[in-house]
């Protein structure tokens, strides 16, 4: 199992049955492959899909269907086009239950830097601000490091997407709950010791005395209900 599969099965037993969730463009976008249709989670595309599905068989895409960074994606049965205005609107209006979004840089205060690189070019900032600030829960699934450089940081270097204190942080060592207290190690991947995770963050960590090993399996419908019981 590579890095990118273990933050994104672990992401997705975050999400509760029923629930509108945001994915965003890249490594969030595969969490939707670990998230079993009976759960019923309806993903939204900020540019106006609710009920979006995965990317479609080659030679069977939709130029009238793609996510917010122009990815090819497909429509579940039932879904619903709408246009960006309602879209933002429900994610500003509170209505987005969960957000998961990539990350450069998360620091201390759970503050989340995702959008821009200064002096490199980028679209846009998309809808990430407006996700940070307006979903109920938002969660980074990114990985730990950038070519060796821890990207959980004691303050952030670039430039924040929101002021807002992100809800859970999760790469492909650890599980970390930012709190008022700081930054919390809730879980560690499987095989990975607690001292592998704190050498490879440079924020200030706390470490309970009992870690558990994160679980990957699929959550099943009980599982999840009981959960968000």
């Amino acid at each position: 199992m590579d890095a990118l599969e273990i933050i994104q099965r672990r992401v997705a037993r975050e999400l509760k049955p029923g629930s509108l969730v945001n994915l965003g463009i890249g490594l969030p976008t595969g969490v939707s492959r670990y998230v079993p249709a009976e759960l019923s989670v309806f993903f939204q595309s900020e540019n106006g899909i609710i009920g979006m599905g995965a990317r479609p068989p080659e030679g069977m895409e939709d130029e009238d269907l793609t996510d917010a960074g122009g990815g090819y994606v497909s429509a579940l049965p039932g879904a619903a086009t709408i246009d960006s205005a309602v879209s933002f609107g429900l994610i500003r209006g509170g209505h987005v239950e969960a957000t998961v979004l990539g990350g450069l840089e998360v620091d201390e205060n759970g503050q989340l830097a995702n959008w821009v690189v200064p002096g490199k070019m980028v679209p846009g900032m998309g809808g990430a601000m407006d996700l940070v600030t307006g979903a109920r829960r938002v969660i980074v699934a990114m990985q730990h490091t950038a070519r060796g450089r821890p990207k959980i940081v004691p303050k952030c270097t670039l430039p924040l997407t929101s002021l807002r204190r992100v809800t859970l942080i999760v790469t492909e060592l650890a599980v970390i709950e930012p709190t008022d207290d700081g930054l919390v190690l809730r879980e560690r991947a499987p095989g990975i010791v607690v001292d592998t995770i704190v050498e490879n963050t440079t924020a200030k960590i706390h470490v309970p005395e009992y870690v558990p090993e994160m679980v990957l399996s699929v959550r099943t419908l009980e599982e999840a209900s009981a959960a968000a019981a």
